[in-house]
């Protein structure tokens, strides 16, 4: 293992982002990294697989808070730290314990590594560039700095929506790295639609009547914010906030947690110094169109690369989008499957269905 792989002592784990202008916040708001340690340690506390949980350290200082799993009950470990790994990179505003339902099964034959992106959950929250292309580079260039101090010379990339953008990023750029290319329900591939004008009609027909002033002035003081400046802005009612609108989360891990577990985690993963929303902001525009539509630069992969692409569904990404990237690259290396009664969380949705998908797809690649 690189020396640059360390296990940060337990008393510096929460020491993961510098002191702000905001730093009072934290005695306002019910969160802390130390709050968000605690709970993910639940949640982890269900692997039942070797589990070596550790920042790493990348070139410039940044911290990624990695987990990496294997299978405890194999006969020859030899064998299983031979075969490709399995990377997996969570979506937006998300982190490595909402993969619970799928560490253990899908560590079975292969290590599986997990990763908070830089700037979500317990990795490092460093300042990220307002222009699209800068802060989409930030977020790739970690990535390889974690592969290189991981010490990976390859591996099976799983990106989910926020993920699965980044994750294509980074197989553009460092097509050697990536043996199988697993997207779940990417965000950030099709182009935002431009109003339709039939022809022979005047643009004035089919215009929409334009909102009201004061529509148009709360869309105007939403849009300096970032997206998920509510939970932090309502401070001790924060967590209320996010078991109200995101029951989802609740119920998706019911039987693992009785409580709010889940939820609990979704408020502190999103409740510190925003970093990585701050990224993402600069990537997208309204309602979560990305500012380079993926779909543009997909041509960019090797035709030869195997390109697997998930969607739930019922989710409200649109699966199209893999249908055009089928039309687009090598239809022999590109497959598009639906997984029935899934969301856009389709890993939580349908465990086993995407346990097995996913294994399947492993067990191609040595």
């Amino acid at each position: 293992m690189d020396p640059a792989t360390t296990a940060a002592p337990l008393t510096n784990d929460c020491d993961t982002e510098p002191r702000s202008f905001w730093s009072w916040w934290p005695s306002w708001r019910p969160t802390s990294m130390s709050l968000l340690k605690t709970t993910e340690s639940r949640i982890l506390a269900c692997i039942q697989n070797d589990l070596w949980a550790r920042f790493v350290t990348l070139q410039n200082h940044n911290r990624i808070w990695t987990l990496t799993v294997t299978n405890k009950g194999v006969r020859k470990p030899d064998e299983q730290a031979h075969k490709t790994p399995l990377v997996m990179v969570h979506g937006f505003g998300g982190g490595v314990g909402l993969w619970i339902r799928n560490l253990d099964a899908l560590s079975h034959s292969r290590p599986v590594y997990a990763f908070d992106l830089l700037g979500f959950g317990r990795s490092s929250r460093p300042p990220f560039p307002s222009d699209a292309a800068k802060a989409e580079e930030q977020f790739v260039n970690s990535i390889e700095q974690w592969r290189q101090s991981v010490g990976l010379e390859n591996m099976i990339l799983l990106g989910h929506s926020l993920g699965g953008y980044l994750a294509t990023s980074y197989a553009i750029q460092y097509p050697s790295r990536v043996s199988h290319l697993i997207l779940v329900d990417p965000w950030g591939f099709p182009e935002r639609p431009k109003p339709q004008i039939q022809e022979g009609q005047r643009s004035e027909v089919v215009k929409r009547p334009s909102p009201p002033r004061w529509v148009k002035a709360i869309a105007a003081i939403v849009s300096l914010f970032n997206p998920l400046a509510v939970i932090r802005a309502a401070g001790p009612w924060g967590p209320g906030l996010v078991n109200r609108f995101r029951p989802d989360f609740k119920r998706k891990f019911e039987d693992l947690f009785d409580d709010n577990t889940m939820t609990q985690y979704i408020y502190h993963c999103n409740a510190q110094t925003p970093s990585g929303e701050v990224g993402f902001r600069a990537m997208s525009e309204s309602l979560g169109w990305a500012k380079r539509p993926m779909l543009q630069r997909v041509h960019l992969l090797p035709p030869s690369m195997p390109l697997t692409m998930l969607y739930g569904e019922q989710s409200w990404v649109d699966s199209s989008s893999g249908d055009k990237v089928v039309q687009i690259r090598s239809p022999a290396h590109t497959r598009v499957l639906l997984i029935n009664a899934a969301s856009h969380h389709v890993y939580a949705d349908q465990p086993g269905e995407f346990n097995k998908v996913v294994e399947n797809i492993c067990k191609s690649v040595k």
